[in-house]
């Protein structure tokens, strides 16, 4: 069976990339766009940046900002309802996997109404027709999802993530700007870049994992390990290297899948509320060592990406507990807590194991996994 790679028709990297947005939106013919953007980004002027460059080339648009962290079926629903309303020809989504994932699912629907049942799209939904043209500004340096075939919205009913993977939805346009991310506070530039990290990580050692992925993933790697310090103390360089490398890592993880870490972090966000990016940070280096035996000699070239040295003449053993040291040291230097003891009720692990291992990211585990063993790393994490 042929390997499938799917990418943005046009990316744009570097300071002053969101001044193109204008550029792509009239040469593409578009009118009016409806903007994606979530409060906190409205209320701390950032999303504004972007309504700036709309508004200084006359561009017409629409502001949409009901959308939660964790977005929910009733924040698409609405979106949706908005979108029909206000005579819109376009999407701009501004903001982290948040506010792209919500435009991802009004897009989907408004053209294949036939899904307008947001449940119905969970897993690979068989859509007919691409979705309503995104333009894709992340604020983030996390969660790649401007260059992604997939998108997460929340069951508030159910308490659970519905993880959603369609080529129909990837973003036309990604406009990578470091200076949309410079205003991130130091906790939330640790978790996404941690996250960042982890698609790299997962997204190499995948089921699906093939040369093309690989190259990706490891140059992803070194770039997050150099610069996440950094971004965490609003270096330019920091910022910089982040917004690149975590753009790098979605290239490669949105064509070949991940794994049991995002399938553990999913129920965490939908129950509990949890930052996706801290439950992916918490959860990482304890999973990389319970897939460690599935993984061949992946670990010493992780290793060797995040700077350790002497891999080459570590056995097995060594250059794999490494790759693992490595990961939580970076995660403990950038802040990130050591545990779920403060996020996970002991009497929720069934139904967190159990929705997780439901979860669309488990088949791509490199390691065959089951209830038992998904509840035994839970249980080792409290």
């Amino acid at each position: 069976m042929a390997n499938r790679f799917i990418l943005n028709e046009t990316s744009y990297h570097g300071a002053g990339a969101i001044e193109s947005i204008a550029d792509e939106a009239k040469g593409r013919g578009f009118k009016k766009a409806f903007v994606c953007s979530d409060p906190d980004l409205v209320k701390f002027g950032v999303t504004k940046k972007v309504l700036d460059v709309l508004e200084k080339s006359g561009l017409a648009y629409e502001l949409y900002s009901d959308i939660k962290p964790n977005p929910t079926i009733e924040n698409v629903q609405h979106g949706v309802n908005a979108f029909k309303e206000a005579g819109v020809d376009y999407l701009i989504a501004i903001g982290g996997g948040s506010s792209m994932d919500t435009a991802k699912a009004i897009g989907i629907i408004i053209n294949n109404p036939e899904f307008e049942d947001v449940r119905s799209l969970e897993g690979v939904a068989d859509t007919k027709n691409k979705c309503v043209p995104i333009f894709a500004v992340p604020t983030t340096a996390g969660t790649a999802a401007e260059v992604t075939i997939n998108y997460v919205i929340t069951d508030a009913e159910k308490d659970r993530k519905m993880v959603c993977v369609d080529p129909h939805d990837i973003p036309v346009v990604a406009f990578v700007d470091p200076d949309m991310m410079s205003s991130m506070p130091k906790g939330l530039t640790a978790a996404t870049g941690m996250d960042a990290l982890t698609h790299a990580i997962e997204g190499y050692i995948t089921a699906g994992a093939w040369e093309l992925s690989d190259m990706f993933h490891l140059k992803a790697i070194e770039i997050i390990s150099k610069n996440l310090r950094g971004a965490v103390e609003n270096t330019k360089e920091g910022r910089e290297g982040m917004a690149l490398g975590q753009y790098i890592a979605g290239m490669g993880f949105s064509n070949v899948g991940l794994g049991i870490v995002h399938s553990m972090a999913h129920p965490l966000g939908a129950l509990y509320d949890t930052p996706h990016g801290v439950a992916n940070a918490i959860i990482l280096p304890t999973v990389m060592a319970y897939n460690a035996d599935a993984t061949g000699e992946k670990y010493r070239e992780i290793a060797k990406a995040m700077g350790v040295e002497g891999t080459d003449s570590m056995t097995q053993e060594e250059y794999r507990k490494a790759a693992v040291e490595a990961v939580r040291t970076l995660g403990q230097e950038v802040g990130i807590p050591a545990d779920l003891k403060d996020i996970v009720k002991k009497e929720d692990i069934p139904f967190l194991a159990q929705s997780a291992f439901d979860d669309a990211c488990r088949p791509g585990n490199p390691k065959e996994t089951s209830v038992a063993d998904i509840t035994a790393l839970y249980e080792s994490l409290i």
